[in-house]
């Protein structure tokens, strides 16, 4: 059974950096593809970003240009770097593997000065 850590949330203030890390357990982490996804209070859970196994990315059009998602297949780990950070940006993060449908526990990030 798959298991997904988060690590790296925090509080920071607008227009600062965090780098959220999220490892996965068991051998097929390098062949799937990888999500980070946000939920703010009172929304629903969005997608952030994505990264499939041969490295392609994409992102949702509000974190475009700030947010960077990055896989290290020797640590079976994936990163959501995230730059100029907006209060808006408020949310649990959390880590995704679709294939095996497996959700990281979540990591809260809080933007506010």
């Amino acid at each position: 059974q798959v298991q997904l850590v988060e690590s790296g949330g925090g509080l920071v203030q607008p227009g600062g950096s965090l780098r959220l890390s999220c490892e996965a357990s068991g051998s097929i982490f390098r062949f799937v593809a990888m999500g980070w996804y946000r939920q703010a209070p009172g929304k629903q859970r969005e997608l952030v970003a994505r990264v499939t196994a041969g490295g392609t990315t994409n992102y949702a059009d509000s974190v475009k240009g700030r947010f960077t998602i990055s896989r290290d297949n020797a640590k079976n780990t994936v990163y959501l770097q995230m730059n100029n950070l907006r209060p808006e940006d408020t949310a649990v993060y959390y880590c995704n593997q679709a294939l095996t449908g497996t959700w990281g526990q979540g990591t809260q990030v809080t933007v506010s000065s």
